[in-house]
This record gives C-alpha cells, structure tokens and sequence, in this order.
C-alpha cells in the first residue's frame, strides 16, 4: 500500500525584506538630492568700476590665500557706470556675506615703495574678501582700492596730519630708532589744508607708540655746509627713495590705541620740540635765516624767519628744547660778528657765514620778545633796573634821554615805541643800581622842557634847559611813598607837574564804567552832573572796535559815592535843551564846560534797579524809561532819519537815536532804543522790523502820519526764545503778520493779478468777510496765488462747496434782441477790486476747511451761484 505523505500547510509572511532596498534608495536619493541643494553655492552680485582683469569661469574670489567663490558671469550696469558680476560663493561662507562686507581686485603692482600682489604673478588676478558685519545681503559695491589693513594683519592703525605730503606714499616705512616697525598704508586729503596719514605700527612695534609720541619726515637727506665741512644727514637708503617717517617716544607715557590722532611734523627739531621768540633790531645786517645763536660757543638755536616792520626788522629764532632753561626774563641777546685787530683775526670764520647771535642766560619767564643789541652788554646790566613808563602821548624824550633826579641824571631812556593797542607810547629805560631804591609805588615823571615860559601880571619868566635836554629830552622822576615796584609795575609819564596833579586826583575818587553806542558830545574832562551840580569828569573815552561801542570811565567825588548804585541812570546832559508849546519857550542852557565839551548827568530810580547798569543813554526820557539799545540794518537807499519812532500798531514804543551808513557804502545802520515795558516782546529772534513810508493807491493812504513825521519803524512782536540787539529792516510785512491766529487761511489762484491788490476785500452777500494780505506767483509763473483770510466771525460761511469770484470793474453785455446789460459791484470795488465768494451747502463736519486750502479764483460769477442760500 502506497503511503501518501500528508501535505504541510506553511503561513505566508507578511512583509518581505525585499521592500528594503528602494525605500533605502529613495532615502539615499533624498539625502544626496538634498546635500547636492545645500552645497550648491550662494549667488552674489559685485559692482566693479570695470571688467579689466576679470574673466568669467577663471578669475576666484580668495580670502587669506583659501578659494571661496568664483566669477560666473559679467554683464553690463544699466546706467553705464561700471560692470555686475555675478559670483558664486561657497555655502560655507553664507555667515559672512553681510552688509560692511567688502570686495577688490588683486592684481600685481610695482612701485619705489615696493611691490604688492605677488602672488597674483602666477595665479591671475582675483577678488579679496573681506567679511564685515551688518545685516545678510547679496549684493555689494567692490572698493577701487585694497582697504588700508588687509584680512589677519594685526596691529594698530595711527593718523598722522600735515599740510605737505612731499615724497611720502602708500607703502612708505615707519622708522623707530631707524628699525622699521610699520608702513603707510593710506592718506587723504581734510579739507582744502591738511592731510591725514594712515600709519600703520606692527603688533610686535605697537607697544612703542605712546600717547606723548612725535613723529616727524625723514624723506631724502639733510646737507650742512660750513666752513667745518660738509655733513650729510638720511635715515637709510630707503627713506631717500621711498620716503619715511620716525617717531620717537617717553618711557613713561602711556599707550596709543588704534586711531589716535598725532601730527607730522616736518623736521625732527620740530617734533621734538623747542622755544620760538622775536628779537627786534633796526639793522639786520650780517643776519639772515639760517643764522645760530651761540652760548659760551656752542649753538643753542637758530634764526628761522626775519620781516620788515614799522620800527625795523623782526628775526624769530628757534631754540632748542634742551637749551630753553637758558632763556629768562632778563636774558639780552647781542650781535657778534669777526674782530680784526693788529693782534690777528677773532672768528675768522664769521667773515664768510655772517655775524651771531650771542645770548646772556637770565632768570625768570622767558618772555616773547627781546631786542637784539648791537653790542655786548656790560657787567653791570644784570643789576639794573629796567622801567617801562608809559604816557597818552609822546612828551619829546628821544633813545638817549636822560632820567633825572633832583637834577642829577640816574638813568636813561633806551627805546621809544607806540603801544600794541596804539593808544598810548611805552618808554623802555635803565636805572643805574644804586638809584634803584627810588622807584617806588606812586613815583611818577615829568618830561623836562627845554625851553620854559611862564608869563603873567607879575612878569615874564623865561628858561632854556642845557644842550642834553634840548637834543634828547629828558625825564625828571618824582619819588613816590609806596613799596617797591615790582618788575610788572610801570610809571606813568606827564607833560607836566600840573597835568601830574590833575591826574593824581582822580585817583582819590570813585571810578565808574560806562558803556555807550555813541560817542558824540563826550570827551575828556566832560563834566559829570546830579540836578545840576559838577560831581565828577569824564577821565577816558575808548572806542572797542570789536564790539562798535565806546568805554567812558567816570571819576565821581568820594562825597557823593551814595549816589553810585544799582539804582543809578547814566545820560548825555545836552549842551543846550529847548521845550516849545503852547505855554511858551524853555530854554535850558548848560555851564560853559558844558557847553565846550558835552557832560554826563546822573539820576537815581525811585523804585527797583536798573536794566542797564553802567550804560550811557542818549537823552533824560530814555534813561527813565529803561529803553533797551537795537541796532537796526537796511538799504542804503532808505529814507530813515535820527529821531524817527519805532512803532507798534499805532503806539511809539522806540526812538531812533542815530543813522549812519555802514563802511561799505551798501547799508543804513540806525542806533536805536526800545522802552524798557516793551523790549521784551520786540528784542526775540522773529520780531520784524518794517519800514514805513507814505503810500497813495485807490485804496486809500498808507501811513499818513509819515507826510509829517517822515518814515519810521513798526515793529510786529516775536515768540522765540532767543533774544537779539540787531535785526534786518524790510518794507514788506509777511503775508499774515496783521491777521488774527484764529482767522481762517485760504490760498486763491487766478492767472493774472487784474486790479487786486493787498487789502481788496471779500463779500458774502456784500458783507465784507475777509481780505487779500498779499499776492505772488508760483514757482513756474504761470498763476498767480493770492493769500487771502476769512474772519473768525464768519469762517462758517466758507468751505469745501464755496466759489470764490472776481468782483472787480465793470461787465457790460450787449446783444440786438436782448439790448444792453450793465453790471457793476460798488464804488470801492470798482476802485479798489474785490472778491464774491457763495457757498452752496452748510458748513459741516465733512466740508470744514483748515489753513492753506486753496480755490480757484473764477472772472465772474455763474447765475445760479447767486441763487445758492444754505440753510
């Protein structure tokens, strides 16, 4: 019997591994289609000035020698100003592409500083790059030049200023002790005067550079010829070709950071410092630039300029730093030249380089000017005493003039010359020493006469000085009782012992400053007044050319120091004062001093303190009513006189005091004063100043009081904070300046002006509501805009649905059928012009007008415009 194997039932799977391999290919395929994405590159777009040197496919971009792009495409810039190129950058530099990120091109150069670009030779020119910060972006501009410190230089970057350039050039070296430590890596010019540097100092070097340093040119070579020989002076080879510059630095100073400013200085001498001062002498002979100063023979410094003056020549001469201890207050400087004597030649070498400047060492501050003497001085000058007496005038006394005491001669004068200011003329003189002890606080001189004439009813007295006296002069020097003069104090010089005394007094009594903007009627010896009585005179009269006003000094009597305070007014007393009306002529006439030579009065305020301590005022009136001074400017050609009143709507709040042209003929300036109630409001920065004059037009006169009182000033208040004393006279106010701020401001246009004018009215219903302030074209000329403003009481009227037409003149219609028809506004606006305005709906939220809305301004009006009646 055959056995039948029993079949073996097996249970089917229900996921084969063979499903693993695409899921792992799409997977793989995912990944590298993603890695292929991600490493593909950014896309950038650089502008360059050119395409020179740069080819699509070849040129790469670089950053510090690694590959990080390359040039893909070059096209044209729409405007034609330069080239874009488009570079693909590697993704790994994504991070870097920021806003202050920069490109340039590296291409080989060769110059005398030496040679960049090397190694473009071989690899072909490339763009640099240079990562900035900022926000990401994918476009740049590419800088014409390498910026001053490339990528992973480190170091410090200095500016150095000069106003000479000279051999200097990028790549230029930086010398420390004739090392070099560093290069010029750009420069450029501040301004039209100076150039700025760029210096940059290795790391390694930067530790040198401190905040004290000097730097200084060491270009080319410095030659010294003399008689010694010739001596040839360069840091290296280098600096001769290329040009160069050293610095040196203090031990101690403290650290430079990067972008610290110094100068550059021309010569090492300079940098390191010195002392610059003028020697005076009226004959340079033997002395020009180049010429040394010598002590004990060994050369301190030299002369670096000489010019021509009034007196003589001036030489400055430079000492070196490390013989300015050398200089003092009383060092004298003298010339020295070759001494030929029949016992041989001294200073042979002197006959062909030219005299010396020999100096004496003193003590003290060195000063600022010396006089350099002919020859030397004797030993017994550092125990003079040297005396500066000055005097209003010159009194006759020459160089030579003796100074006299008790008539024996104790010094003498030893150079006459104007002062600085040119108000007054200085006296240099030597005491001998054993006279020294009469100069003391209070001394005086008198110029001696040399001739002498006293005549009066007992006689004539008649003397004649000896032959010193009449050649030179002389000074005759009165003792005072004092302490000792110190070596800053100066004596005061007479004409004489009466003119002495005269200016003695003042001296006992109360001095007083004052400040006036003119100077007319006052002058020395003006009698100062208090109701009427001499208390005082004027003791000087100073004009301060820098701020165009007189200084007054006052010498009141000690008896009458009450009468000085913070309540006291100052003002011209006038020689001669005449009231007219209707009750007679007061004539009121001042004392004959008064009279010769103008006078000064004083008054006191009842309450409060004076505005303008100390200022000088032009009449009574204006000191009492504190009127604070402007100085007003306009044309040449306008019509203001002295006298004429400053004006606010009607009412005089000013005077006009003074009207002069200025210096160059093109301006009128009026000295002018402000009551002291209304300064304030009329001194700020936007007040403005019109001038008025008579004017005659249709619609009436402007200014009428002007016929008789001739022009004058109105004035329209300010705001500002700032506060003036001079201001521009215009004759044209601004548009609005006499409207009311609430008052609404409409701008109307035409193309022709017509008869409107400023001040033609506009009517509603002819009820003038408004008017035109002023007209203009606009800026293409071809309307014409007329700046007109409705009253607040009626600025309902207007708005959005208003037409603004043209009243003016006379509409004449005439046809066969329909005859003639005539119409015609009133008489004012036939004269003067005017404007009809009709609004066709109330005025409401949605049509309110604001300032500055503008209209057509129509010829006439439509018929159904005059039928318009909103509710």
């Amino acid at each position: 019997m055959t056995n039948i194997e029993a079949p073996k039932v097996v249970k089917k799977k229900l996921f084969s591994p063979v499903w693993l391999l695409p899921l792992v290919a799409l997977a793989l395929a995912a990944w590298l289609g993603i890695k292929s994405i991600r490493e593909s590159g950014v896309e950038i777009f650089v502008h360059f000035p050119s395409a020179s040197g740069i080819d699509v496919g070849k040129t790469l971009v670089k950053y510090q020698g690694l590959t990080v792009g390359k040039v893909t495409d070059i096209a044209m810039d729409e405007d034609l100003k330069g080239v874009n190129v488009t570079v693909m950058m590697d993704y790994r530099s994504t991070p870097y592409l920021k806003e202050n990120t920069q490109f340039w091109l590296v291409s080989p150069k060769a110059s005398i500083t030496g040679v960049s670009g090397l190694d473009a030779l071989f690899s072909g020119n490339y763009i640099a790059v240079q990562p900035g910060d900022g926000d990401s972006v994918t476009r740049f501009d590419a800088l014409r030049e390498a910026p001053p410190l490339a990528p992973g230089n480190e170091g410090i970057l200095v500016e150095l200023s000069t106003d000479r350039l000279g051999s200097l050039d990028v790549g230029s070296g930086v010398y420390f002790r004739q090392i070099p430590v560093g290069n010029v890596v750009s420069y450029r010019l501040e301004g039209n005067q100076r150039i700025i540097i760029g210096a940059f100092i290795q790391d390694q070097y930067a530790h040198l550079v401190k905040k004290d340093s000097r730097f200084w040119n060491v270009s080319g070579m410095s030659i010294d010829a003399s008689l010694k020989g010739i001596k040839v002076e360069s840091e290296s080879l280098a600096t001769l070709l290329a040009g160069g510059i050293s610095f040196s630095s203090s031990d101690a100073g403290m650290s430079a950071s990067h972008g610290d400013s110094f100068v550059l200085h021309s010569t090492e001498a300079d940098a390191l410092g010195g002392h610059s001062l003028e020697l005076t002498t009226t004959n340079a002979d033997g002395l020009n630039v180049g010429s040394v100063v010598v002590y004990r023979g060994l050369e301190v410094g030299k002369v670096t300029d000489t010019r021509l003056t009034d007196t003589g020549v001036t030489l400055t001469v430079f000492i070196n730093n490390a013989r300015g201890d050398l200089i003092g207050q009383d060092s004298r400087f003298w010339r020295e030249g070759a001494e030929v004597s029949l016992g041989g030649i001294k200073h042979a070498a002197r006959l062909i380089t030219g005299d010396v400047i020999a100096l004496m060492p003193g003590e003290g501050n060195m000063q600022g000017s010396y006089v350099l003497e002919d020859k030397a001085p004797d030993f017994m000058y550092a125990d003079k005493a040297h005396l500066l007496i000055r005097s209003d005038k010159g009194q006759g006394a020459q160089v030579g003039a003796e100074i006299r005491y008790r008539n024996l001669p104790i010094g003498e004068v030893i150079q006459v010359k104007l002062a600085e200011d040119l108000g007054s003329v200085e006296y240099q003189a030597e005491i001998q020493p054993e006279f020294k002890r009469l100069l003391t606080r209070g001394s005086y001189l008198v110029t001696e006469s040399p001739v002498s004439l006293d005549a009066s009813l007992k006689g004539v007295k008649f003397a004649v000085g000896d032959t010193s006296t009449l050649l030179n002069g002389a000074l005759r020097l009165v003792s005072g009782s004092g302490g000792t003069l110190s070596d800053k104090d100066e004596l005061r010089l007479y004409a004489s012992d009466d003119e002495a005394l005269a200016a003695k007094a003042p001296t006992q009594r109360i001095k007083v400053k004052l400040q006036s903007i003119e100077g007319a009627g006052i002058e020395v010896a003006s009698p100062v007044y208090y109701k009427k009585m001499h208390i005082g005179e004027v003791t000087q009269v100073k004009w301060q050319p820098d701020a165009d006003v007189f200084n007054i000094e006052l010498a009141i009597d000690s008896t009458f120091n009450r009468l000085i305070g913070p309540n006291t007014l100052y003002w011209k007393h006038s020689a001669i004062s005449v009231d007219a009306s209707l009750k007679g002529l007061k004539v009121d006439v001042a004392t004959l001093p008064g009279l010769i030579s103008g006078g000064i009065a004083i008054g006191l305020l009842q309450q409060g303190e004076a505005k303008n301590p100390g200022h000088l005022y032009e009449s009574e009136t204006l000191a009492l009513a504190q009127a604070n001074p402007v100085e007003l400017v306009m044309s040449a050609d306008s019509r203001l006189a002295a006298g004429a009143p400053i004006r606010y709507q009607g009412h005089q709040i000013g005077e006009v005091t003074e009207v002069k042209l200025s210096s160059d003929l093109r301006e009128l300036i009026a000295h002018a004063y402000l009551y002291g109630e209304y300064a304030d409001n009329f001194s700020r920065e936007d007040s403005r100043y019109l001038l008025e004059d008579v004017q005659l037009s249709l619609q009436g006169i402007k200014a009428p009081e002007a016929i008789l009182t001739g022009p004058f000033i109105s004035v329209l208040p300010g705001n500002a904070a700032t506060r003036l004393q001079r201001f521009k006279v215009t004759t044209r106010a601004p548009h609005y300046a006499n409207v009311a701020e609430d008052a609404l401001k409409l701008t109307l246009e035409r193309p022709s002006l017509g008869s409107l004018k400023a001040g033609s009215q506009i009517f509603y219903r002819g009820v003038a509501i408004g008017a035109i302030d002023g007209y203009a074209l606009n800026s293409s000329g071809s309307q014409v805009e007329l700046f007109a403003h409705i009253d607040a009481e009626y600025r309902h009227l207007v708005n959005a649905s208003s037409v603004f037409f043209d009243l003016s003149g006379v509409s004449v219609e005439f046809g066969l059928f329909s005859g003639a028809k005539v119409q015609t506004g009133s008489l004012e606006t036939i004269l003067a012009g005017g404007i009809g305005v009709a609004t066709r709906a109330a005025t409401a939220g949605s049509n309110q007008l604001g300032n500055g809305s503008r209209f057509v301004l129509y010829p006439e009006a439509h018929e159904d415009w005059l039928s318009w009646a909103p509710q």
